[in-house]
């Protein structure tokens, strides 16, 4: 039907669309989800050219459809047919973006849940800092820009002042303040010359940001901004750029502001407990793997500070100190798991055993 254009195929294709049933992994459902997107992606040309909208519904379901399919793994029938579908909305969402853009804002709740996939985190990545630019005023990236790039480190002051008396002066625009730290964590990323100088670094700036009068949503919104990075971090396709300004302001904060980084580790236990509960143990790793990865790389030496701190609450210093165990717990096993022979691993783990028994 689809290649001789048969009159009315665009309906009957949304219809079949429609038959598909989302959390189902019945054998038929499944057949049903495998033929519709073959389908689609074997009669791309010919669908774009005469139903494109048709297009846009599917991208629809197969990235609803996508939510449920990646959370079963090992099965091969759906193994197979994720693949096809991750393959078919990439190409759709990379190729014909504007054609994406009619599920409206669906769009980002539909990605958002994706985010954990490689293929679409590069993808959202990409949208986010298209986006991030787009959320600040030219004047305002060029002031930010200056002090991030000229500004020496203690000498900050009358130009900070300058720019809330020009951006932030009024109190309904304070939101603002939430996409200058989107833009500061990943939109402007200094140069290791900078780093190593006594220019005003970004963490810096992000205090003083952090301490400025606002609304409590708004506040909210911007420690969301800057550890939305670590909610899902993969050292493999993430930049630590997005995610030091956060770590280094914590640190840096004892013990004159302990007061930011209270409310900022804070802030990280609420989002590992609540952002998704479905995946909390994904979030969970994503956090820890931000840790170890900025102490590995370098950016600090250790979280001891924050660990050994009188001044810091008892019960974050142990969900801390927690979050890295799990970390290394984790990629402990899964060393083992990928080294050792299946055949051997009964003997290494009675070797345990026995020593530390002895």
């Amino acid at each position: 039907m689809v290649d001789v254009s048969a009159v009315g195929y665009d309906g009957l294709l949304v219809a079949l669309l429609r038959q598909i049933v989302g959390g189902d992994f019945g054998e038929e459902n499944l057949w049903l989800c495998f033929e519709m997107v073959n389908l689609f992606s074997s009669k791309w040309v010919c669908l774009l050219e005469e139903v494109p909208l048709v297009l846009s519904g599917a991208l629809y379901v197969f990235l609803r459809l996508l939510a449920d399919h990646c959370r079963v793994m090992n099965i091969p029938k759906i193994e197979s047919l994720r693949q096809m579908e991750i393959a078919f909305c990439v190409r759709l969402l990379r190729e014909k973006f504007s054609l994406c853009l009619r599920i409206g804002r669906d769009l980002v709740r539909l990605l958002q849940d994706l985010v954990h996939v490689p293929e679409f985190r590069s993808i959202w990545k990409t949208v986010c800092i298209i986006q991030v630019p787009l959320r600040i005023t030219p004047e305002m990236e060029s002031q930010l820009r200056f002090l991030l790039t000229c500004v020496k480190f203690g000498s900050q002051k009358r130009y900070q002042v300058w720019f809330a008396r020009k951006f932030l002066a009024v109190p309904e625009r304070t939101s603002v303040v939430i996409d200058i730290v989107r833009f500061i964590c990943c939109a402007h990323h200094p140069s290791n010359e900078i780093i190593n100088s006594d220019i005003i670094p970004r963490w810096a700036v992000i205090g003083w940001l952090l301490k400025y009068d606002m609304k409590h949503y708004v506040e909210a919104n911007l420690k969301l901004a800057l550890f939305y990075d670590w909610i899902f971090f993969d050292e493999k396709v993430d930049n630590i750029m997005n995610i030091e300004p956060a770590v280094l302001l914590m640190v840096h904060s004892i013990p004159r502001y302990i007061d930011i980084t209270h409310s900022l580790l804070e802030f990280l236990f609420i989002l590992l407990d609540n952002y998704d509960v479905e995946r909390k143990e994904i979030v969970s790793r994503g956090i820890s793997t931000a840790l170890h990865t900025l102490i590995r790389k370098g950016v600090v030496q250790s979280l001891d500070v924050m660990t050994s701190c009188d001044m810091l609450s008892p019960i974050f210093k142990e969900r801390l100190g927690k979050l890295l165990s799990d970390w290394q717990f984790q990629h402990r096993k899964e060393f083992q798991t990928t080294n050792i022979p299946r055949d051997g691993i009964q003997s290494f783990s009675s070797s345990l055993e026995s020593q530390t028994s002895a």
